[in-house]
């Protein structure tokens, strides 16, 4: 290990802004460095030793002139890419805030799913979108209550 790849090492395990997995890993390959065994570097870590080995082996196999915190970044994850972009997400968001009728011509009070679908496609917010997905964006992005519980325990305390 280069003298410069301990110093990063050291300040990504000592930076208050460093995610905890990270400073982690970063104190994982320290620990190697210093000739720390597995098992012992696991069981001061709190981790298993597979996951000892796999960070070290990461490590090593990373390119070395790639900088520290990539080298300890989590690997892509599998999966499809997200179909809508948070801007489209967003501009169905801020057409459910409009009145219906203002814009649409719908003679509705209020957006149902099915409409707020048809309305994104035809103003070519997106190409094709299910009511399922415009009822699943609200869901996300809802805010979530208090439980009645606290609620009582708030009002209990004023």
């Amino acid at each position: 290990m280069t003298t410069a790849d301990e110093q990063a090492l050291t300040r990504l395990v000592r930076a208050h802004g460093t995610s905890r997995k990270l400073a982690e890993r970063a104190q994982l390959i320290l620990l190697a460095a210093g000739g720390t065994g597995v098992r012992e570097i696991a069981r001061r870590l709190g981790v298993w030793p597979k996951t000892v080995r796999h960070w070290l082996c990461r490590w090593r196999a990373a390119d070395e002139a790639a900088p520290v915190a990539q080298r300890l970044a989590d690997a892509p994850r599998p999966g499809a890419p997200a179909t809508f972009t948070p801007e489209q997400i967003c501009a169905i968001v801020a057409l459910a805030c409009e009145q219906p009728s203002e814009e649409s011509q719908l003679p509705l009070s209020h957006w149902s799913r099915s409409e707020l679908a048809r309305c994104a496609v035809e103003r070519g917010i997106v190409e094709s979108v299910s009511e399922s997905s415009v009822g699943r964006f609200f869901k996300r992005s809802r805010p979530s209550a208090p439980s009645r519980a606290r609620l009582a325990h708030v009002q209990a305390r004023s």
